[in-house]
């Protein structure tokens, strides 16, 4: 048979043929050859007679077969060559691309292009999300800008992260409590909260103290101070402490024992006194100029010596004269400014400073770049003067915050005043009073032998505390209740030593009546009352005496006896008696 165009020799020639047939078989993808096309091939093939033929075997190579076809197409367009001048090698009409074999095509191990597969993946997803059907808004004005009646993906709102802080507070005893509180919670907040949480005593003298036991500083942090935004400011080994602090607005109420007359230029200069409501109002109106004046020791920057210099305390900063007790602006040099830094009591300065006095505060900035070197470190004669220049400067610093702080508890305390008054139960109103001395009760008509009958009552519990074994004797094992009772209370401290009792009472705010009591280490069948007046720490020995074969306490050698501590301290809470003031403000440890 002839083909046109090609002359007779080429098609009888027997190298034409053979290579017709070559390149036959080359050009054949193997997947359109097929495993049944190789296998009908060799059907008169030694192997084939051996074994027999598998067809879910072919199956599966002929789909593999097909796969790989299809992925080799999807993928040519990204993995072609690069020539040498960074140009992509595209086949051409021309050239023919090379001759493959079936093994070169089906190999699964060869390496895919990434963003050949990340850009099919992606048209896979917009095809399964096109053929989702829309979902009805149900709230278009609140997830869409435009009022869309159907939820797109950037409509929705996204999930912010919680703006929370993990606070440690320690209690005097070590313990301590983590709470979880939002960023604008203030000091207030969160002492109200360790209060509900720790069941305290809830009222306005609880403090949250920032503590730095490295420098020796502390200082009662303001009612109105976030509390995260100061613990950003604090190192690793500080701390938040809770405790009491009953001089934190004790000046609102008795101004003139931490302001004294002395220490201000005005009462200096007029030789006059202020009325305790007019001294206020000049340290809280900002258009006044008070002025704070003395002198402090001094401790020169970067060197361990104290100099003792005249120091004024003004709204604009503290100031020091250089040349005596003048007054004169080119004889003042500033030290310290008051609105980047805060004011601190020093608890180790003799030891960590080497003061001249106990009575050491300091001034320390908010940004500091060495502590150590950029401390005003100051120190006052005695605990009245520190107090007052302590005081001073937070008045200046924060004006009227302090006094709404101070006005805020007792406004609340005026709201829940109406309802604190107890009401009486239908079984109570029921109730009369009783006599069942004799063989039978009557009813007490006269209100005053009510009265009187009820307060014997009340006392009877105490007497019938003294449990007497046969001999007469309190039995060892059930103590007399006078002797234990008071070791439930908050007041009592135990064996405590005197410098612990001082360092209570100091870090508690040396306020007029401010007490405590405590086993006596001199005596150990005594006690001692602790007691802080005109910010003085006073100790006064309890001595137990025996009437009658009964144990009592007295605090004036026998003039006025009490069965225990409770019914002393309740005693001296309400008369003065031989103590110089009352006892008004229990100093306590609570553990959290």
């Amino acid at each position: 048979m002839a083909v046109a165009g090609c002359p007779d020799y080429f098609l009888h020639h027997p190298n034409y043929q053979q290579d017709n047939v070559d390149r036959a078989s080359n050009h054949r993808p193997a997947d359109l050859i097929g495993p049944s096309f190789q296998q009908s091939s060799n059907r008169n093939s030694p192997s084939h007679q051996e074994d027999d033929v598998d067809l879910e075997a072919l199956v599966n190579d002929m789909n593999s077969s097909f796969e790989s076809l299809y992925s080799a197409c999807s993928v040519q367009s990204e993995s072609a060559p690069l020539l040498q001048n960074g140009q992509v090698q595209r086949p051409s009409a021309a050239a023919p691309l090379p001759p493959t074999s079936p093994r070169q095509q089906v190999k699964r191990s060869q390496p895919m292009h990434i963003l050949a597969v990340r850009r099919l993946q992606e048209e896979q997803q917009q095809l399964r999300t096109s053929s989702l059907p829309a979902i009805p808004n149900p709230f278009p004005e609140l997830c869409s800008p435009a009022n869309s009646p159907v939820l797109n993906p950037g409509s929705l709102p996204k999930c912010q992260p919680s703006d929370q802080h993990i606070i440690k507070v320690f209690s005097e005893d070590g313990t301590r409590k983590v709470v979880e509180i939002p960023a604008d919670m203030t000091a207030r907040d969160l002492c109200q909260l360790l209060v509900y949480k720790s069941h305290c005593l809830n009222d306005s003298s609880w403090a949250l103290v920032e503590h730095h036991p490295v420098l020796g500083l502390e200082r009662c942090l303001e009612d109105h101070e976030m509390v995260a935004h100061v613990q950003a400011g604090m190192t690793s080994e500080s701390r938040f402490l809770f405790r009491k602090n009953y001089a934190k607005y004790e000046f609102f109420t008795n101004p003139l024992t931490f302001f004294p007359e002395q220490m201000i230029a005005w009462c200096q200069e007029t030789s006059s006194t202020i009325p305790p409501s007019q001294l206020l109002q000049n340290f809280l109106n900002s258009s006044s100029c008070p002025e704070i004046q003395g002198f402090l020791h001094v401790k020169e920057m970067g060197r361990k010596s104290w100099k003792k210099l005249y120091v004024f305390l003004r709204r604009s900063g503290l100031y020091y004269s250089t040349k005596g007790t003048s007054k004169e602006p080119r004889h003042l040099q500033l030290l310290s400014d008051l609105e980047d830094s805060n004011i601190y009591t020093v608890i180790t300065g003799r030891k960590l400073h080497s003061a001249p006095t106990d009575f050491e505060f300091c001034i320390k900035p908010n940004r500091v770049r060495n502590e150590g070197k950029e401390l005003r470190m100051l120190c006052a004669e005695d605990e009245q003067s520190r107090t007052c220049w302590m005081t001073t400067f937070r008045l200046f610093k924060y004006g009227m915050l302090l006094y709404q702080n101070y006005k805020i508890p007792q406004q609340r305390k005026t709201l829940l005043s109406h309802f604190s008054t107890p009401v009486r139960s239908v079984s109570e109103n029921s109730l009369v009073a009783m006599d069942f001395s004799g063989r039978i009760g009557r009813v007490i008509a006269n209100p005053l032998e009510a009265q009187s009958a009820a307060m014997e009552e009340g006392q009877a519990w105490r007497k019938r505390s003294q449990r007497i074994n046969v001999l007469g004797s309190p039995s060892p094992l059930y103590p007399s209740l006078s002797t234990v009772i008071h070791r439930t209370q908050l007041w009592f401290h135990g064996r405590i030593t005197r410098e612990e009792s001082h360092r209570m009472v100091m870090q508690q705010g040396q306020v007029d009546g401010l007490f405590l009591l405590r086993d006596s280490q001199s005596n150990p069948k005594t006690f001692v009352l602790t007691l802080c007046h005109h910010q003085k720490i006073k100790h006064f020995q309890i001595l137990p005496c025996e009437e009658d074969g009964q144990i009592f306490f007295s605090l004036d050698d026998g003039s006025t006896k009490f069965t225990d501590l409770i019914q002393l301290v309740e005693f001296y809470q309400l008369n003065r008696g031989v103590l110089p003031c009352r006892l008004k403000h229990p100093c306590t440890i609570v553990a959290l």
